[in-house]
């Protein structure tokens, strides 16, 4: 009973007559469906007189955006989406949620519409405007107008025509409902209409409502960040190195263990993004030739292949070939991020190779003058790949045998083919 008594004032004040607020900003994808989501569905929990999305977005993934156009023909509570602030936007997948609501509101100085897809040039993509995806969409559109009341021709134009619309010109349009100076304004406008939902009409009382804000939670926030563009691929990049660094020297643990974290970090953040694979295929395997670099004599033609691979993953990595969706604005890496990790790459490329180089001439062969013969001493297991240290210098060797020789054992070298040695077990040899 205390616990019941306890719990009814709280109970009480959650289902206060109250207007929930959220921001939804940048671009569409899994995260901001979820917000959105978790949003209608806490404001019909604690029945919220009405739920208001402020939309600033250039776009976004189709598939997130029918998922949030669903949630909002299949709201209970009264949902209006306000494109604001001044100079906001509901680019391409925010035509569809702002047309898709109860109530489509603008504020002064924004506009409404999609831009033409455009190619990885910058030049229009002619094939598009043909293409099964746009179609599909256009009908889509043209059902949420039906569906809201809303014009379905000049709708349907931001899809087809890439049209776009100021506020003004969205009001006399009916492409939506009215414009708002701000969040009052629009609880006030709104104030006595009524609404049709699932569940029934709705009459709403605004004047004067509560407002309560309704934001990210922990792991949404941490979504966002990592899937952005640059973030996501600065993940990759360091997963990848740090995986493959591993493979070419088992055991060193470290490098593994963050690389698969990194990894897993940036394929997560790859759901809600455009990737494309082939960018990232690009990435590893200019990882790959800079490791392998390491492992020959010279700074080469595995370098520069390196070095170009890299340049081409970061280009690509987003860029989509082929149908491309209406809903979705162009995403990219920053051209000053990709050039500014291609050159720290090359530096620290021909960095490691020339110390690399330097460090086993001057260490081990002063200390061992023809390392045929000589013998050393595991530091990391030869799998059959590993390191050996001989007296200050450690070199990448393989068993002769190809089977597993344990950290710490005795070795002896039986042949140098460029910075990679051939060994056995010393009892091998001396029998």
């Amino acid at each position: 009973m205390l616990v019941l008594g306890l719990a009814g004032p709280h109970l009480a004040q959650a289902q206060a007559p109250h207007a929930l607020v959220l921001e939804v900003s940048g671009i569409i994808n899994p995260v901001k469906r979820d917000f959105i989501a978790r949003a209608i569905q806490q404001a019909q929990l604690d029945q919220a007189t009405v739920v208001v999305i402020e939309l600033d977005t250039p776009g976004g993934l189709l598939s997130s955006t029918r998922e949030i156009v669903e949630e909002l023909l299949a709201a209970t509570v009264p949902v209006a989406v306000y494109v604001s602030p001044r100079g906001a936007r509901a680019g391409s997948a925010g035509t569809f949620i702002t047309a898709a609501a109860h109530f489509a509101v603008m504020a002064p100085g924004t506009n409404i519409g999609a831009a033409t897809p455009v190619s990885s040039t910058g030049e229009d993509i002619p094939e598009t405007l043909a293409s099964k995806v746009e179609n599909d969409v256009a009908a889509l559109i043209r059902s949420i107008a039906e569906e809201r009341g809303r014009n379905k021709d000049k709708l349907e134009e931001t899809v087809r025509k890439a049209a776009s619309f100021t506020a003004k010109e969205a009001v006399e349009l009916n492409v939506v409902d009215f414009i708002a100076d701000d969040l009052d304004a629009l609880l006030a406008r709104i104030h006595g209409e009524e609404v049709e939902t699932p569940s029934g009409p709705r009459t709403l009382d605004t004047r004067d409502v509560e407002q309560r804000r309704f934001k990210k939670n922990l792991l949404e926030n941490f979504l966002e960040i990592i899937s952005d563009p640059n973030v996501s691929f600065i993940l990759l990049t360091l997963g990848g190195l740090g995986l493959v660094i591993e493979l070419f020297n088992p055991g060193l643990i470290a490098p593994g263990v963050v690389g698969v974290i990194f990894l897993l970090l940036a394929f997560l953040a790859s759901g809600n993004l455009p990737v494309n694979w082939a960018g990232v295929v690009f990435v590893f395997v200019a990882i790959a030739l800079a490791v392998l670099e390491t492992q020959v004599t010279g700074f080469g033609i595995l370098g520069v292949g390196a070095i170009v691979s890299f340049l081409v993953g970061g280009l690509i990595l987003f860029t989509q070939f082929g149908d491309v969706s209406p809903t979705l604005p162009a995403v990219s890496v920053s051209l000053w991020l990709i050039g500014g990790m291609a050159v720290t790459f090359a530096f620290a490329l021909l960095y490691v190779v020339r110390t690399i180089q330097q460090s086993r001439r001057s260490g081990s062969l002063a200390t061992v003058p023809s390392l045929i013969g000589a013998v050393g001493t595991v530091s990391s297991d030869l799998a059959p790949r590993g390191l050996v240290r001989f007296g200050s210098g450690t070199w990448t060797a393989v068993s002769e045998d190809g089977n597993v020789i344990s950290e710490g054992e005795s070795v002896r070298v039986i042949q140098v083919e460029g910075l990679i040695l051939t060994v056995s077990r010393q009892e091998d040899t001396n029998t």
